[in-house]
């Protein structure tokens, strides 16, 4: 490899591991904004401070708004916000680390997709790492078959979502500009947590003495105590969106998405040290399997 190869390299694993440490931190206040808004007033009030940004990343020339194919980009979009609508509602119900470890079966879904739907041939290394990202779920959700509680399913979906968007985004969304696949996610975002906001004015899902969940709380006013936590959740979204895309253009994408998998350190030490929410020796042991799993995919994809 020679040397700007190699440079380029770095700096891609930098900048990956990076874009994951602003994600592990900025996440974990999802649980304290849940206290004062709903999730579709999260969405659309976010939306609100990210999608600015996102037009200055196409006005410094790092990508055009408009999409060559609109309903692939439209579709990815609503595929990638649902993702998101599963992973931050699990975000507000449990514990960053099991959060993480769900959308983080995103790879296994790919796999397993592209095998049923797709008809793609695997080797044994990869069947193999479906096995050990299961293994890693279980171990981290540890699920309890006497006493089921279907929240567990939460992050998984989202995890199911992610998969379908990424396949979407390589299958159909090739050639399209970054920036243009960001504005169309922010702007799903924002319509979605818009009419979720204005559906639960008109058909609250609530009454008195109802406990009120982050899914089902309907438009607060004011917002004083949730805005700077909106704001870092916009303006830490963008950057960490922006650095996973830089890091993508420096070097080959099998080899920098195994460094996405640095969040599931991050988040749980970051939640660890500012809010002490442990992590127990299982969860540990899950973490690194599907961290294993996910890198063994990637590897093995090239």
């Amino acid at each position: 490899m020679a040397a700007s190869s190699q440079d380029h390299s770095l700096a891609a694993a930098g900048l990956m591991i990076a874009a994951m440490a602003v994600i592990g931190v900025i996440d974990n206040y999802i649980a304290p904004l849940a206290r004062h808004v709903g999730l579709w007033q999260f969405h659309f009030t976010r939306a609100l401070f990210a999608l600015p940004l996102v037009l200055s990343l196409s006005l410094i020339g790092l990508g055009r708004l408009q999409p060559m194919r609109l309903w692939a980009v439209a579709l990815r979009s609503a595929l990638v916000a649902t993702s998101m609508l599963f992973y931050f509602t699990a975000l507000a119900m449990m514990p960053i680390a099991e959060a993480l470890a769900g959308l983080f079966t995103s790879p296994i879904f790919i796999l397993l997709i592209s095998v049923g739907a797709l008809r793609q041939r695997i080797g044994i290394w990869r069947i193999f790492a479906v096995l050990l990202g299961f293994l890693g779920i279980v171990l981290v959700l540890q699920p309890d078959p006497r006493d089921f509680d279907v929240t567990v399913l939460i992050p998984i979906c989202a995890g199911f979502f992610y998969a379908l968007g990424a396949i979407t985004t390589r299958s159909l969304c090739r050639g399209e500009s970054t920036v243009a696949l960001l504005a169309g996610m922010w702007i799903t975002l924002g319509t979605i947590g818009a009419l979720g906001s204005v559906a639960l004015s008109i058909w609250p899902q609530v009454s008195s003495g109802d406990e009120v969940q982050f899914f089902n709380r309907p438009w607060v006013w004011p917002i004083w105590p949730a805005l700077p936590l909106i704001v870092l959740q916009a303006v830490g979204s963008v950057v960490a969106v922006f650095m996973i895309i830089k890091a993508y253009q420096l070097s080959e994408p099998s080899y920098v998405s195994v460094f996405e998998y640095s969040v599931m350190i991050f988040g749980p030490l970051f939640a660890w040290i500012a809010f002490g929410q442990p992590v127990g020796g299982w969860q540990v042991l899950g973490i690194v399997c599907i961290g294993l799993a996910g890198t063994i995919i990637a590897l093995r994809s090239r």
